[in-house]
């Protein structure tokens, strides 16, 4: 058996400015006019940041210990791109985050969205309870890539922040982070409504680089007190080199879990795939994420097919 890798298209991914390299597709199905059915094969589709293309080679190269015959389609784009061909056929799973794809089923359903405090097993119901006909979800990861906010050793220290609600005993509250953050339920407006900050000490620092160099720049040289960074992305500066950073406890879960999930059409993989997929997906905690992700930016410049076989080889 085999794992044969057929990229849609150059997709410039949104974690910590990496690009994967892929081909262009001009067709408006993004997968091809290729079936997910075609020769008994398991399509496996992955979003368009590397976090993602690694997942889906682990799973893969899980798949194909197993015996599977694996077809891997990477930076498909979107959520919805890759959703509309999971929905069509064209794929047959792909990585995916509780927290963010429960409020996208709630939201695309009129059922409003899920209130801070839900734990990791809350979201992970309300997901499968918001799912569309035909999908359905295998077992979730330990490992979760969610936001989080993201404060210098100094400043830490120096005024004794250990949780969200501490950085109330901040002057001012500048936050580094994409400038949608600004909009989301966690951001500046749950932390006042769920931790008592000033909403008028705090502002935002646009910078959209998602958690990467610039702005760890920004903490660093003191033009933000606080950034968004995700719980999985390596903290390196601009020259590579590893940053220390604090991240402030959030003992209310104003941020929701984001718990790794695979996301499969209902009841087309074999039971022994889908035993495959949740078998390394009990290997696969935020500390393991860190370390392929770093060996994906950082100096190595690991592609993703070599990360994910050591990391299928060394916990299976």
């Amino acid at each position: 058996m085999r794992i044969r890798s057929r990229h849609t298209f150059i997709a410039a991914a949104a974690l910590l400015g990496l690009t994967l390299s892929a081909c262009t597709s001009t067709s408006e199905d993004p997968l091809g006019a290729d079936s997910a059915d075609s020769a008994g094969t398991i399509v496996l589709g992955t979003a368009n940041f590397p976090e993602s293309e690694i997942v889906g080679q682990i799973w893969a190269a899980a798949l194909e210990d197993a015996g599977f015959d694996v077809e891997v389609s990477s930076a498909i784009g979107s959520r919805e791109v890759y959703l509309r061909a999971l929905e069509e056929g064209s794929i047959d799973l792909v990585p995916e985050y509780i927290g963010n794809l429960a409020q996208y089923y709630l939201a695309d359903s009129g059922s409003g969205e899920l209130a801070a405090g839900a734990d990791t097993d809350e979201v992970y119901a309300a997901l499968q309870d918001n799912l569309p006909a035909g999908t359905e979800v295998g077992d979730y990861a330990e490992g979760e890539s969610k936001d989080s906010y993201r404060v210098t050793r100094e400043l830490a220290d120096e005024q004794g922040l250990v949780t969200l609600a501490d950085l109330g005993k901040l002057d001012r509250v500048r936050i580094a982070a994409a400038p949608e953050f600004e909009q989301r339920p966690y951001g500046p407006t749950g932390l006042s409504e769920v931790y008592g900050v000033d909403a008028g000490k705090i502002s935002m620092v646009p910078i959209s680089d998602g958690g990467g160099p610039l702005t760890i720049a920004a903490l660093r040289e003191g033009t933000a007190d606080v950034a968004d960074i995700y719980t999985t992305s390596p903290l390196l500066d601009s020259q590579g080199n590893e940053i220390d950073l604090v991240a402030l406890e959030d003992p209310e879960r104003l941020i929701l879990p984001q718990n790794i999930v695979p996301l499969m059409r209902a009841g087309e993989l074999p039971q022994e795939a889908v035993d495959a997929i949740n078998g390394i997906n009990e290997h696969l905690t935020t500390e393991a994420l860190v370390e392929m992700n770093l060996r994906n930016i950082g100096d190595e410049k690991a592609e993703a097919p070599v990360i994910a076989r050591d990391f299928v080889d060394e916990n299976v």
